[in-house]
């Protein structure tokens, strides 16, 4: 699997979404610009030691990482998307594409997704599941669709 984060802003959700990747084998994507230095402190410190087990991959804008994996069937995460995490059929090199944590997702990305996927959560506050719970949620989905590939 392949988690993607474009534009992250806050430190400890990258580095909970980095620890979440190594435990469960899955390579993460930065999508530039990123809020903060992988070297700040409150990232590594987020991350613990996983991070030198992570399969990184930092890219300078989501066109780079169109064009190094042109074929990625995309999901991307968003509250404005209609069809449930639970309804997509993972397939192991899917790519789950989730935005910046105050803006989500831009509306030309949303456009290259083979599916706009949301978590359901109440209608009546308009904020939205931390980016760290939410990557858990929907990663530990399509793995269990999958058996749990190379996790014991």
């Amino acid at each position: 699997m392949h988690l993607v984060l474009v534009e992250p802003e806050i430190p400890p959700n990258t580095g909970n979404v980095a620890r979440t990747c190594v435990m469960t084998g899955t390579k993460l994507h930065l999508v530039e610009p990123l809020g903060f230095s992988l070297s700040e402190s409150r990232v590594r410190r987020s991350g613990l030691d996983y991070w030198k087990y992570l399969d990184l991959e930092v890219h300078p804008d989501f066109r780079d990482l169109r064009e190094a994996y042109p074929q990625a069937r995309l999901f991307c995460f968003s509250t404005k998307g209609k069809t449930y995490y639970h309804q997509i059929a993972y397939q192991p090199d899917d790519f789950l594409v989730f935005g910046s944590e105050t803006r989500g997702l831009a509306p030309e990305i949303l456009a290259q997704a083979a599916k706009t996927v949301r978590i359901p959560m109440v209608e009546q506050i308009p904020r939205s599941l931390n980016m760290g719970n939410s990557v858990a949620v929907v990663l530990y989905e399509a793995l269990r669709q999958q058996g749990y590939p190379n996790l014991s």
